[in-house]
């Protein structure tokens, strides 16, 4: 049971270990375009290519959809960001339960969006916990972790694939230690459980007033989506790369000080950010340099948020 790129590689790894997959559960088909077409979820497009039979039920909680689940009979179900809640009464159909593959070190950072919110908290590590599911939300006992450091330049977009890779092989992993009986369940600390709420576009509107660090780490998590931006001028200004700069505060924060040929350094609340991408309202994501030759940005010019 999946939907996204996510979930495609512990999708492939499975089929590569052997295991016999009955089923490929995924969210119903969106249309997209201005033809409004149909497009299957990468999930499915992946079951397909491997002839597996594909179910996308609009709710996953209906009793037709549960029927037509038990009717498979699983040994095994795995969940990796299907983007339904699971009930208990699928939660009890498989003989080995159902394991979700979630990209977090359990207990922390439980929820929607764990790979984008430990790159905005500034986390120097994150990872990928197997666990056996229960009513609650990633409250299952624990089954392997895996830790995966978060480089200096990762973003949301480059940690979503490591972990993807991560969770696959460590899917496979669970499910022999299963199969062999030497599984270990941990519980979860709860009092040491971390909640991360849904990404919305809001969250990417600069606050010039933070430091310069949690707006570097900000842009790296909301990078490729939906992205950081700020006001400037009357057009709205996308920021994809940036670095942190030390020093003693010159102006106010979001005042342009300094523009050289392939970045710009902004005043925050606390130290400088040095701007090296941008996206100017309507164009293509470009370097500074391409920037600053069809835009003219002053010193002392200021941004705003939108």
């Amino acid at each position: 049971m999946g939907t996204p790129d996510f979930a495609v590689g512990t999708l492939e790894e499975i089929i590569k270990a052997g295991h016999e997959v009955v089923l490929a559960v995924s969210q119903p088909d969106k249309a997209v375009g201005r033809s409004s077409a149909l497009r299957h979820t990468p999930v499915t497009e992946c079951a397909l290519s491997h002839g597996i039979e594909v179910y996308q039920p609009a709710r996953v909680r209906d009793a037709e959809c549960v029927s037509y689940l038990r009717g498979f009979k699983p040994d095994i179900i795995i969940v990796v960001a299907f983007g339904q809640i699971i009930t208990k009464e699928i939660l009890d159909l498989p003989r080995y339960g159902c394991v979700n593959v979630h990209a977090s070190l359990l207990p922390k950072y439980r929820g929607a969006s764990p790979i984008q919110w430990a790159v905005i908290n500034g986390e120097s590590v994150t990872g990928v916990t197997t666990m056996r599911m229960d009513e609650g939300i990633d409250t299952g006992d624990m089954i392997l972790k895996e830790e995966v450091p978060i480089r200096a330049n990762d973003t949301g977009g480059s940690m979503f694939t490591r972990l993807s890779e991560t969770g696959a092989a460590l899917c496979v992993k669970t499910m022999a230690e299963i199969e062999a009986g030497t599984a270990v369940y941990t519980p979860q600390d709860h009092s040491q459980a971390t909640h991360t709420a849904k990404i919305r576009k809001e969250l990417g509107n600069i606050d010039w007033t933070r430091d310069a660090k949690s707006i570097e780490c900000l842009i790296r998590g909301l990078s490729p989506w939906p992205g950081t931006y700020t006001r400037l001028g009357n057009k709205t200004l996308k920021i994809w790369k940036a670095k942190v700069v030390f020093g003693a505060p010159e102006a106010s924060p979001g005042c342009i000080v300094r523009v050289e040929k392939d970045r710009i350094r902004v005043q925050t609340g606390d130290g400088y950010l040095e701007i090296f991408d941008v996206q100017l309202e309507g164009r293509k994501r470009m370097s500074v340099d391409a920037f600053l030759n069809g835009c003219s940005v002053e010193e002392g010019a200021c941004f705003k948020r939108v």
